[in-house]
């Protein structure tokens, strides 16, 4: 079950009055205006894929280029300090 504790007491009170005013709950009154604003907020920046997001920050991102080092068992022992310093890792 989730929950939701407003800590400011003049929010509080606020949403009890709206509430108590339209004869619902604290609950449907804040789920209502939340949706709301997340409606608004749709309106004037919609939602973006996902996929697209991703792509677009790989172009503005890039990976740097491979240097052709292998990342095997020594390596990863290296970066954990289990080993000593390899001469072939750098």
């Amino acid at each position: 079950m989730a929950s939701l504790y407003i800590k400011d007491p003049e929010t509080a009170a606020a949403v009890a009055r709206v509430a108590k005013r339209l004869g619902r709950s604290k609950t449907e009154v804040v789920r209502d205006a939340v949706l709301r604003v997340e409606d608004d907020l749709d309106k004037t920046e919609p939602r973006r894929n996902l996929i697209e997001w991703m792509r677009e920050y790989r172009l503005k991102h890039p990976l740097p280029p491979p240097t052709g080092l292998e990342a095997d068992k020594a390596f990863y022992d290296w970066l954990s300090g289990e080993e000593d310093v390899d001469d072939n890792i750098r």
